[in-house]
């Protein structure tokens, strides 16, 4: 059969499409003849960087994946993780920064649904999300616009679906100003036997349109997002999606009820490139043909042409692979539902992609070529050089430590978020312990007739760009180290990692460099802490006219805790309590916010990462939490030890006496060395905790003891709670309040 053809394929064409012409004469070769319009669409939907990942597959396949905990690793749509009692814990984090800069209330809200997709369409019930967003600096005339678009997208559809929000990060710096970050995270539960996957089985069966109607909206999107900014930004806005939660919703409730039918043998969500992405990985996972008819694809807008129908990202949408003996059943549950159920096409035997339009045929493709043959390339790099060393004697002492702390507490990277996370409901469903604030989110996991288990579930997210930048390798050990702490401070036993690989254009060598050395340091991270990386996500090319993001490889990990009585909180510090460092003094002032809000520097290299000792020391505190007598515990991170006082005494509204000297006071308040937690232990089991510590070999220091409502810290410092409270949730409510 002749394909029909509705335009002209040239250069530019190609070129628009997001293809070199190398790739472009491979496809020539593999379809048989030039592609059609429609074709030539579907191969740049399959062989842009965001869906076939072909810059950074060789890499990705060095990441650590496996493990006793891990039931399915990375390459569906979300990782699984065993928890017990046979429930399995689904997770993934995921991108949306290209259309959040363009849109943001959009682009972040459908961010929120894709995310919550990618996990329930394996089967779980959501049960918590997070975000990790980066902003450019706050005195750029966007940065304001963006936040409040960002937070009100992600608690608008978040909050609407019924999902608790519970932790993330919020970070500003000038090399975000024109491509911010928005990155979000989802998980759910799931039992270990009822998981299901995108690989189609069975020849002949009929595949399944379900959710909401295709529409223009998010043509192209896919490839807008695998492609650098430029002045023309703003014409990119049509490639946006538009979200409906309560669409999803209502998606998610038909999905779980067919799912228990039996009727599912594969399923896909339709996320990137749409209809085509989930049609050609279905088809090229299970080794099967599938064939569409465009006619019969539910429809919101008229005279939609096939291209546009298969490259739409329209929200809320999923495919199916049906056991044909239960159709009336599987269509009955969508109608009650309120949703679209259409039978669009079939599984074949002959390893054809084939969509009919109007009585013609517009493609007609090998699917695995599509699916699974994207190039994949080795791209020259260069590995970025290192600081040289920057020593406390190096770096200016200010001298005036209460108002170098109160300079930290009341800074963009510092201060509350609170303006950020009451926008987002953290209690929705009832189980969230911990809402955000702390070290980590945790939520109790309920058996499937809503009883609590008694066991709960950790959840936390982090990167440090300007490590990264400073010394890439180290940076990527110390995001899965700094997640790795997180957990732990509340006394979860970390289980595994998803990834966030965030870049800039990685045809130039200095990029792809920082990109592999991240990769090297969070694969020997993810190895030696015993967590997995098993789902994530790969965004390139985050640059606006030449200038790219900082490297932002941001993780996210989740813990398990066996008794969520025994749990620790940053705010659950007692007058009494005695706190304890464990770790050693530090002298680390390389890349700390001390030497970019204090004296206006960004220099040195970042702290270095022992690992060995992250994971002593981080068994140790998770056994004293779950012992019992550790009332709060927090790690010690951005802004040093002093900082991490001043947060615990905020969050507990007490203060605390600290007896410390050093011959370099600066760094011993503001140095920022790794692997260390500040421990409230109370006053008649402290004498027991110092034992114990000096028994496991672990380093520790008595700081001092929790009392009255002054921070004092040895002759250094002296500020009032009420101040640091004062300081700490200004910043962020006046930021935004300012006019634009």
């Amino acid at each position: 059969m002749t394909i029909r053809n509705t335009r002209t394929i040239t250069p530019e064409l190609v070129e628009e499409h997001g293809l070199t012409t190398e790739e472009y004469d491979q496809i020539v070769v593999l379809t048989g003849r030039e592609p059609s319009y429609t074709e030539l669409g579907i191969w740049s939907a399959m062989w842009n960087e965001h869906c076939s990942y072909k810059s950074s597959k060789k890499w990705l396949k060095t990441l650590p994946t496996e493990g006793p905990q891990v039931v399915l690793g990375p390459g569906e749509n979300a990782g699984v993780v065993d928890i017990g009692d046979g429930d399995v814990v689904v997770f993934k984090m995921e991108s949306h920064n290209h259309p959040s800069y363009i849109e943001p209330y959009q682009g972040a809200a459908t961010g929120m649904g894709g995310i919550l997709r990618d996990v329930f369409t394996m089967g779980a019930r959501p049960i918590a999300a997070m975000n990790a967003l980066r902003f450019g600096s706050p005195d750029h005339p966007k940065t304001r616009h963006l936040v409040s678009g960002v937070v009100s997208g992600i608690g608008g559809y978040g909050n609407s679906f019924g999902v608790p929000t519970v932790g993330g990060e919020v970070n500003f710096h000038a090399r975000y100003n024109d491509n911010i970050l928005v990155n979000a995270f989802a998980a759910g539960i799931a039992k270990a036997d009822a998981i299901f996957l995108s690989e189609a089985k069975g020849v002949g069966l009929p595949v399944v349109y379900l959710g909401a109607k295709t529409g223009r909206d998010g043509v192209g999107g896919a490839t807008m997002a695998s492609a650098e900014f430029d002045e023309n930004i703003e014409e990119k806005r049509p490639t946006v999606q538009v979200g409906d939660p309560f669409t999803e919703k209502c998606l998610l409730e038909a999905c779980l009820e067919l799912m228990k039918t039996g009727a599912v043998i594969a399923i896909q969500d339709m996320g990137a490139a749409g209809l085509t992405c989930s049609a050609v990985e279905m088809g090229a996972k299970g080794g099967l043909g599938v064939e569409l008819n465009l006619d019969l694809v539910p429809c919101r807008e008229d005279n939609m042409t096939a291209y546009e129908m298969m490259l739409s990202e329209s929200q809320e949408r999923m495919l199916m692979v049906l056991d044909p003996d239960k159709e009336k059943a599987a269509e009955a549950i969508f109608i009650k539902w309120g949703l679209d159920f259409a039978i669009v096409g079939k599984t074949t035997d002959d390893l054809r992609f084939r969509v009919l339009h109007q009585g013609d045929e517009v493609a007609n493709l090998p699917i695995k070529e599509l699916g699974d043959e994207a190039p994949e390339y080795d791209r020259p790099y260069i590995v970025p050089g290192k600081h040289s060393d920057l020593t406390a004697d190096m770096v200016e002492d200010v001298k005036d430590y209460n108002k170098a702390l109160k300079t930290l507490l009341n800074s963009p990277d510092i201060c509350s978020r609170r303006w950020v996370w009451e926008q987002y409901d953290t209690l929705i469903q009832g189980n969230t312990l911990q809402i955000p604030g702390g070290d980590a989110g945790i939520v109790r996991i309920e058996n499937e007739d809503g009883e609590t288990t008694g066991k709960a579930l950790a959840f936390a997210c982090d990167v440090t760009p300007r490590y990264c930048e400073a010394d890439a390798f180290e940076g990527g050990k110390q995001a899965v180290a700094e997640v790795y702490r997180n957990l732990t401070a509340v006394g979860a036993q970390p289980l595994a990692s998803t990834d966030n690989l965030n870049f800039g254009n990685p045809e130039k060598p200095e990029i792809m460099g920082s990109f592999v050395k991240a990769i090297e340091g969070i694969g020997e991270a993810v190895l030696a802490l015993d967590m997995p990386i098993v789902s994530g996500n790969v965004s390139l090319y985050n640059e606006t006219k030449g200038q790219a993001i900082l490297p932002t490889p941001t993780i996210g990990g989740v813990g398990l805790i066996p008794d969520s009585s025994k749990c620790a909180t940053i705010g659950g510090a007692n007058s009494g309590d005695v706190l304890f460092l464990i770790g050693i003094e530090a002298e680390h002032l390389g890349q700390s916010l001390y030497l970019r809000e204090c004296l206006d520097l960004e220099e040195g290299p970042p702290p270095p990462v022992d690992l060995l000792t992250e994971k002593a020391r981080g068994d140790f505190v998770r056994a004293a939490i779950r012992s019992g007598y550790v009332s709060a515990c927090h790690d010690i991170s951005d802004g040093g030890l002093a900082v991490a006082l001043a947060e615990i005494a905020i969050a507990s509204d007490k203060g605390a006496n600290i007896d410390i000297t050093s011959d370099f006071p600066h760094a011993a308040l503001f140095g920022e060395d790794q692997a260390r937690y500040i421990l409230a232990v109370n006053a008649d089991y402290a004498d027991m905790f110092a034992a114990n510590s000096e028994g496991s070999g672990v380093s520790f220091t008595r700081l001092g003891q929790v009392a009255g409502d002054r921070l004092i810290i040895g002759d250094y410092i002296s500020l009032s709670v009420q101040e640091m409270k004062q300081l700490h949730e200004s910043w962020f409510p006046e930021f935004m309040a300012e006019a634009t």
